[in-house]
């Protein structure tokens, strides 16, 4: 049954995959189409308002620097709001102003697509921040992560020599895209029962007799986008596990698949713009097979329970339940834990500190790969650049000038792919390394065995991947945590984008070259595997000996 529960899921995505992939590749194509004549007249006044007067198509350094710029303005203006808070409206709880370290993290967090809290969010932050600040990024930094994937994929189909105006294709990933599903999600949440107010906290008396502050707020708003977006931060400190954002195993899975569906669903839309769509099946597929091995090892480590209890005759029928919510169980724990770290959103229905060994080595292995559908367009984007790396480790395999759609893969692409690779364990491993060498680092771990290390690992993979969940035995609100997960933050989102848009921008200038008896196919099967292979031999040479030192350790140990 509970097997059946996760099969159902994965099927319903299946079914999404095509209409939402058509419907996303009809907004950005640029050809006239239906969604022109719902949602123009909104964007007319918009582009007005904005300036946008020439809206011809950008090389990849002005797309890229529009982008940098756009994101600049927004983190300005919500580190102001976050530091003036208290005096702003919309704070029936006098909630104070934010602290310096903490700010900066918070809008570095939100402005990445990473949604890492070191803060609980009914008592940190006032109605209108919530609002103005982690709901305004939710929706422009997903946004961001989409229209890079779209640039990206114009860069290796398109035969023109622009990656198109990012400032149109910003303002067509809010109107026609998120905040149509965002409403849609948020209507169907209120129906089951989760919040939408501007109330202030509620005072209940407990049947002990004493008063108990219950808070509340704009909830279904923010969760819906939350996951639509995947950001992941969530209204309450507990997150998707408050049963207030989370009630019922029904919202549980419609939050799986609304976090789920856009990452999926852009593989279709690559197929679209490739005017090819086994290209698109053939990405969609290699994420799919990686993702099951993945749930596959997370189910099955939680359903076997912890072999400590185990051995001492601890009734453990219904698995390893520590951590998380009976009106879940152990199968939809597992499956949204493994969704929300392959799609990098960071929400989470159950505290992943708590996960066996090799349960919570699972999400920690998905963000280092940071591949398995990814987050909002960044994972497409990493996993066409997985591809290429394929077709170019094949290519000199067997003599042969590598090709990809095309386009001769050559020395430039190869040098901005491999700084975008080795840039990601680079600022997840050296900051490790540092915090467990210094007392700043170390006094924030709880545990002081291999599951600290642990610990610390996640912490800077989640920044790393802009996923931000987190092993939350850690106690990581100090400036030096601020400080430095702000700074991996910042790394792991822009360096990889940059690089990725060069790779798009050198591709699109290149002449096609037409496809022969020689060119190595890019749309069956055996190359899926081969990307698959590329995926986890890069993988286990970066990060293998550090999860030794972690999760696999703590596994053997408890055993």
């Amino acid at each position: 049954m509970e097997i059946l529960q996760i099969l159902i899921v994965i099927g319903v995505l299946c079914l999404l995959v095509k209409p939402l992939g058509t419907y996303i590749y009809h907004i950005f194509s640029n050809q006239p189409n239906r969604t022109d004549q719902w949602f123009g007249w909104i964007e007319k006044p918009i582009y007005k308002l904005a300036g946008i007067r020439n809206q011809s198509g950008m090389t990849w350094k002005k797309y890229a620097g529009s982008l940098v710029l756009t994101n600049i303005v927004l983190v300005a203006a919500g580190y102001l709001i976050l530091r003036t808070q208290k005096v702003l409206p919309l704070n029936p709880n006098g909630i104070d102003n934010m602290e310096a370290t903490l700010s900066f993290n918070t809008i570095i967090s939100f402005m990445t697509n990473t949604n890492l809290q070191h803060y609980s969010g009914e008592t940190g932050l006032s109605y209108f921040a919530q609002m103005a600040v982690i709901m305004m990024m939710m929706f422009t930094s997903a946004v961001t992560g989409i229209v890079v994937a779209i640039a990206f994929i114009r860069g290796l189909t398109s035969k023109g020599h622009s990656l198109g105006n990012f400032f149109v294709d910003f303002v067509k990933g809010h109107t026609r895209l998120l905040l149509p599903l965002a409403l849609i999600v948020m209507l169907v949440l209120v129906g089951l029962k989760v919040p939408q107010t501007f109330d202030a906290t509620i005072t209940a008396q407990t049947v002990e007799g004493t008063e108990q502050q219950i808070a509340v707020g704009p909830v279904a708003s923010l969760v819906s986008i939350k996951h639509l977006g995947t950001n992941g931060g969530g209204f309450f400190g507990v997150n998707s596990a408050h049963p207030f954002e989370n009630p019922s195993p029904l919202t549980n899975v419609i939050e799986i698949l609304s976090m789920w569906c856009i990452p999926a669903s852009l593989t279709y839309t690559y197929g679209r713009f490739a005017k090819n769509q086994k290209q698109g099946w053939v990405i969609f597929s290699a994420m799919l097979l990686l993702f099951l091995v993945f749930l596959s090892v997370a189910f099955f480590s939680e359903k076997a329970g912890n072999p400590v209890l185990n051995s001492m005759g601890v009734e453990s029928a219904q698995g390893s339940m520590e951590g998380k919510e009976v009106r879940f169980g152990i199968a939809q724990s597992a499956l949204f834990t493994a969704v929300t770290t392959a799609a990098t959103t960071g929400t989470v229905n159950n505290m992943h500190d708590t996960l066996t060994p090799l349960g919570g080595m699972v999400p920690l292995v998905e963000m280092m790969l940071n591949t398995v559908f990814g987050g909002d367009g960044v994972g497409l984007v990493n996993m066409l650049m997985y591809a290429i790396l394929a077709v170019f480790l094949a290519g000199l395999m067997v003599g042969r000038t590598p090709e990809f759609l095309g386009r001769k893969i050559e020395s430039r692409e190869m040098k901005l792919i491999a700084i975008a690779i080795l840039a990601h364990p680079l600022i997840i491993l050296g900051p490790t390394a540092l915090a467990l060498m210094t007392d700043l680092g170390r006094s924030a771990v709880t545990n002081p065995g291999f599951h600290g290390i642990s610990q610390v690992l996640y912490e800077y993979t989640s920044s790393a991947a802009n996923n931000g969940s987190g092993f939350e035995g850690l106690a990581d609100n100090t400036p030096f945590w601020n400080i430095t997960t702000g700074i991996v933050m910042l790394l792991g989102r822009y360096v990889s984008i940059i690089a990725l848009l060069g790779v798009a921008g050198s591709l699109v200038r290149k002449q096609w070259v037409p496809e022969t008896i020689g060119t190595f196919r890019t749309d069956n099967m055996l190359f899926a595997g081969i990307v698959i292979g590329t995926v986890i031999i890069i993988g286990a040479l970066t990060f293998l000996p550090v999860l030794v030192l972690g999760p696999v350790a703590e596994y053997l140990t408890l055993r």
